[in-house]
């Protein structure tokens, strides 16, 4: 009891000194107190506020590092790390959010030592404002030489714990050409299933692909020694149906990068096209799908040959699209967004073009610098043509699997869409699925031997693919036929002959595989 009153009457006196002494000494006690404890205390404290200087306005980007690692260390341990934390989700993500919750402390470990991190949340005296910061407590003796490698260590894996688990989004330009870029993008949740598991690729293209892409994430100092652009292009042309887009979403899933799927068509000018640019974030992948066909960049070429006298008109009347550049995008303006000066305004960016036809894109645009890597896609072959299977059917092997080959070396191969496509309608029946399969790959062979090796003319892919579907499934499917099966009836009598011919040109139609499964190429000058 004695004990007890002798607290109250200090209590009582530090209360009575409080009122009567004046703010300067109250503070300078105050001072004096923590001085002799820091002395006397084995600790050192760092204290990392959620806003830069006194003024409160610009965000404190190493506040948001430390709130990013012991998210991760809550979101591996929540029981371990610490004894209360928040959780919270977004409405447009399924990912729970782990936080250390107010005025509560976390311990960690780092190079043999023992910290701690203590999340302070303070009101603001008239205000309904709070102030936040983060307090890490080192030792004292060893505060010098583990402070600049242990924060090194929380960037580090903050970053990639942001990269990982933050939401991806799809963007697309939003802009009219009436002047203001800035809402020139707008965004939906990036959602695609593809990956690199279930794409339909042969296996040794998926490796290069992989590689080069991890050799790209990983090339900050190699980039940044060398004196280059931290950034990627990559060219993929093929068939329609060869998988050009569900590759570009593999990649995006695979690195976590966020995809802007740029439409020339409506870019009205070189300016907004450099604005738009300056407008996408680092880690991400930009697309111009069909560059070939997005805009008519060969005009510009073309204008150049012109005879002089042709530009001295234009120069006066100002009235023909050909000479004045003002109102489109051109061949200039696509090749500075990139690989001009504007194209290093971010960091480890992936350009992607994608064409049906690589013989119609201007040489400049695929040129070693610009498309450093060109990846040719095309039919199945006998590898993706399994994985689709497996992914479709949940069939690992099949007796039809020797026919499904040899008709792709006999050059009766499907694209990834018109496999899936058969595949889609019969997954509730491996075996029909797989026999329309075969049937569609022979109808391919019949008629590429009745067009003369020609490359199938006279009739389409996916003509083929409906043909067999008739033949072998219901009858509802006549009417994609039209007139052709009354034609074929007429002729008939001719069958036999076309047979025997389709026989005798089979071992000619043979083609190698690579054309099918694919190709990965470096770009060339």
């Amino acid at each position: 009891m004695e004990i007890l009153s002798q607290l109250w009457s200090l209590l009582g006196l530090l209360t009575v000194l409080q009122n009567v002494l004046p703010s300067q000494i109250l503070s300078l006690l105050h001072s004096v107190y923590e001085s002799t404890q820091d002395l006397l205390s084995p600790y050192a404290y760092v204290e990392i506020p959620e806003f830069n200087g006194y003024c409160g306005v610009d965000l404190n980007d190493l506040y948001r590092h430390v709130h990013l690692y012991l998210n991760a260390a809550a979101s591996a341990s929540p029981a371990a790390s610490c004894r209360r934390v928040t959780l919270s989700r977004s409405p447009s993500s399924s990912r729970v959010t782990f936080a250390v919750a107010p005025n509560h402390t976390v311990h960690d470990s780092f190079g043999g030592h023992r910290l701690s991190w203590t999340h302070h949340v303070d009101g603001v005296q008239d205000s309904l404002d709070e102030k936040r910061s983060f307090t890490l407590r080192l030792p004292k003796r060893h505060r010098q030489a583990l402070l600049p490698s242990y924060l090194s260590h929380v960037t580090s894996r903050a970053e990639e714990f942001e990269r990982v688990s933050r939401e991806r989004r799809l963007f697309t330009n939003n802009t009219t050409g009436s002047g203001s870029f800035e809402s020139g993008w707008v965004s939906v949740p990036f959602r695609h299933p593809s990956t690199f598991e279930t794409l339909a690729l042969e296996p040794e293209l998926k490796k290069q692909i992989k590689n080069d892409l991890v050799s790209f994430q990983n090339g900050r100092e190699f980039y940044h020694r060398v004196g280059r652009a931290w950034k990627r292009g990559y060219l993929l042309h093929g068939p329609p149906g060869s998988g050009k887009s569900s590759l570009i979403a593999a990649m995006a899933n695979f690195l976590c990068y966020d995809v802007y799927d740029l439409e020339l068509t409506k870019v009205s000018d070189n300016s907004e096209l450099r604005s738009l640019l300056i407008q996408t974030t680092n880690r991400s992948i930009i697309v111009i799908e069909d560059i070939d066909c997005s805009v008519d960049l060969t005009a510009d070429r073309t204008t150049k040959k012109q005879p002089a006298k042709s530009f001295k008109k234009c120069k006066t009347t100002m009235s023909s699209s050909g000479c004045e550049d003002s109102g489109r995008v051109t061949l200039s303006g696509l090749l500075n967004f990139t690989d001009g000066l504007w194209s290093c305004c971010g960091e480890e960016r992936i350009v992607v073009f994608t064409t049906n036809h690589r013989d119609s894109v201007d040489p400049a645009l695929v040129r070693c610098g610009r498309m450093d890597v060109h990846v040719s896609l095309g039919t199945c072959g006998i590898h993706a043509f399994k994985e689709l299977v497996r992914n479709y059917l949940g069939v690992e092997s099949h007796a039809l699997f020797d026919a499904v080959d040899a008709c792709i070396r006999s050059g009766g191969s499907l694209t990834p869409a018109q496999v899936g496509e058969i595949l889609l309608r019969n997954r509730g029946d491996a075996d029909l699925a797989m026999k329309e399969v075969v049937a569609a790959m022979q109808g391919r062979m019949l008629s590429l031997a009745a067009a003369g090796g020609g490359g199938g003319d006279q009739m389409d892919n996916e003509d083929v693919v409906a043909a067999v579907s008739v033949g072998t499934r219901s009858p509802n499917w006549d009417t994609a036929l039209g007139g052709r099966k009354r034609k074929e009836s007429v002729n008939g009598s001719n069958g036999c002959e076309k047979k025997v011919k389709f026989f005798v040109r089979l071992k000619s139609l043979t083609k190698s595989d690579s054309g099918k499964c694919g190709v990965f190429e470096r770009g060339k000058h």
